[in-house]
């Protein structure tokens, strides 16, 4: 029998950065409001030992469980689909801060390109340039660059990023909270080639402090000691910023805000008498298996992207996209990012161990449209990187791509190169595309009886272009850091594989926009089917960037906080 609790004004279904923001923004406008995460409670506190690679780099201890939830993976509609047993190409969060506790702190903005993507590249190139396989599914977003920045810039104050004017960035209305990190002898060394090609190398935004900073809510985070213990991993220091550290303590502090751990929502439930509300969510406690009704004004769902995607379509909320004819919004528009690049192996000897998540130079010189594509057969492009995020003994064993797997040749090689290789890497756009979306999978079921995500995803030939193209840019500043050896990974991309892991920026499955016959939620993240649910996160997005996206889901989680009081407030559907 499922036990009613006492209604809230807010549900948030997870507790990571959106529903973090979103929590702590409506409670301090005194909103009863709830979040149910369906990991467990983690703190500072429980992060001493943390510097475990075989533990949380591994195993994968602040993952999500694939034994009780995961997807089915294909890369095109005529292929059967198969279930993802340990998770790989990106790896989703669980418990207390969600994906956000182990993540690097790579903090960019989204260009105004980006927003304008369709309007903008129809005007300089012609309708052809997005392809004849995407052309129906890349669109404005509906919102401007010049619209988002404040909500860019109160996330950047509320994580205190530590970064410096990007001369080809958009214009700031606030200087960044905090200066750039240490630049090192390895990120010299970068700096100085760029700028000898010259290029526009930036330190990287960085959500790892490079001073002892205090936000606007009155959260405290400490000084980066830049252990090397970043992505995979928390941080003991409280010294990345992160949901549990900021906004999660901010709205635990109103008193208006509470969170129900090992809580996992299975439905939405729409109200009966009114089928443009729902009423409140199910979940199921995984400790104990006893089924809840959580009853509530508004529902937000800000969980991972394929998460918020299930609940909507187990719900029946929305019409599933389907390939053949294009038809319908949910589940349409998923997109990733390639992040390849050139390796250079040196005579000397570097100091790769120490080092942050976010430590690294970037430029931004072939990102967007930045250059000139005219005689280029793909639109968009991506930011160069090149970061020294600290190395470890398992996961790291760079050696040249003849050695052999085994043997003497593979202990000599991998002891040698162990401090000697250094590698610049894209963070590419990749763009929505007809058969790229997310459907259900009825051949396989989660631990609670629902069918799983199933994801049909493939590299395009505007990818192959693209990634040939910037990673020849790299190569080129690979060689001006005086490299013995170069490697580059500038053949074509081949079929996606989603074994390895390669970046957990994902987006798409709930894309946002100002019509309803091409989007799920409007651009306030307000559901079109029903007014008092909300949608947060990456599944928001029309396309992918060549940025890194949190910056851009802080921004858009902080629009929609404000969408959500102004509708709590007045009761009427948020116009765009």
């Amino acid at each position: 029998m499922v036990k009613e609790l006492d209604k809230v004004d807010v549900v948030t279904i997870g507790a990571g950065w959106t529903g973090g923001i979103i929590a702590a923004e409506t409670s301090k406008e005194g909103l009863k409001v709830k979040s149910l995460e369906r990991g467990p409670y983690r703190d500072t506190d429980d992060y001493q030992h943390v510097h475990d690679e075989l533990k949380y780099a591994q195993r994968y201890e602040l993952m999500q469980d694939t034994s009780i939830e995961t997807l089915t993976f294909r890369n095109n509609p005529d292929e059967r689909a198969l279930p993802v047993r340990r998770l790989g190409s990106f790896l989703p969060g669980n418990g207390r801060g969600g994906a956000g506790t182990h993540w690097n702190g790579q903090t960019d903005r989204y260009m105004a390109y980006d927003f304008k993507i369709k309007t903008m590249t129809e005007e300089k190139y012609g309708e052809s340039k997005l392809g004849i396989d995407s052309g129906l599914r890349y669109r404005d977003w509906g919102i401007t660059f010049d619209e988002m920045e404040k909500y860019y810039d109160k996330f950047e104050k509320t994580t205190g990023i530590s970064g410096e004017k990007n001369p080809l960035g958009e214009k700031r209305s606030n200087p960044y909270p905090n200066p750039p990190m240490v630049k090192t002898p390895i990120l010299e060394k970068f700096e100085k080639a760029a700028n000898e090609l010259k290029l526009n190398p930036i330190m990287m935004p960085s959500a790892n402090m490079s001073q002892n900073y205090e936000n606007p809510d009155g959260e405290t985070l400490n000084q980066c000691q830049y252990c090397g213990f970043c992505e995979r991993f928390a941080c003991e220091y409280d010294a990345k910023a992160t949901p549990d550290v900021t906004v999660l303590r901010t709205a635990e502090k109103t008193g208006n805000h509470e969170v129900r751990y090992n809580s996992n929502v299975t439905e939405i439930v729409t109200d009966k008498e009114d089928n443009e509300k729902v009423t409140g969510v199910k979940f199921i406690d995984t400790e104990t298996r006893e089924e809840f009704f959580q009853p509530a004004d508004i529902v937000v769902l800000t969980s991972f992207l394929f998460n918020n995607y299930k609940l909507l379509r187990v719900s029946d909320i929305g019409k599933q996209y389907d390939p053949e004819t294009e038809e319908g919004t949910l589940g349409s528009n998923y997109c990733y990012q390639t992040g390849l690049g050139a390796t250079g192996f040196f005579e000397e000897k570097f100091n790769t161990f120490m080092g942050a998540g976010a430590l690294g130079m970037l430029l931004d010189d072939f990102n967007g449209d930045n250059f000139d594509h005219d005689d280029l057969d793909f639109i968009h492009g991506g930011s160069i990187h090149f970061t020294q995020t600290g190395v470890r003994p398992i996961l790291t064993n760079t050696i040249p791509k003849d050695t052999p797997q085994w043997g003497e040749e593979f202990k000599e090689e991998s002891i040698n190169n162990f401090a000697r290789t250094l590698t610049v890497y894209t963070m590419a756009h990749t763009g929505p595309h007809k058969n790229h979306y997310l459907d259900l999978d009825d051949t396989y079921k989660d631990a609670f009886g629902n069918s799983q995500v199933m994801l049909t995803y493939n590299w395009t030939e505007q990818d192959n272009a693209r990634n040939k193209y910037l990673t020849e840019k790299c190569k080129e500043i690979v060689e001006k850091m005086g490299a013995k050896h170069i490697e580059v990974e500038n053949d074509d991309l081949g079929d996606y594989d989603i074994v390895p892991y390669q970046s957990t920026n994902i987006s798409g499955g709930t894309p946002m926009g100002t019509d309803p016959d091409n989007s799920v939620v409007n651009t306030w993240l307000q559901h079109w089917d029903r007014d008092n649910l909300f949608v947060a996160g990456s599944s928001t997005f029309v396309h992918n960037s060549g940025n890194n996206p949190t910056g851009t889901v802080g921004a858009l989680a902080y629009r929609c906080a404000e969408g959500i009081i102004n509708y709590y407030k007045n009761k009427e559907r948020l116009e765009d």
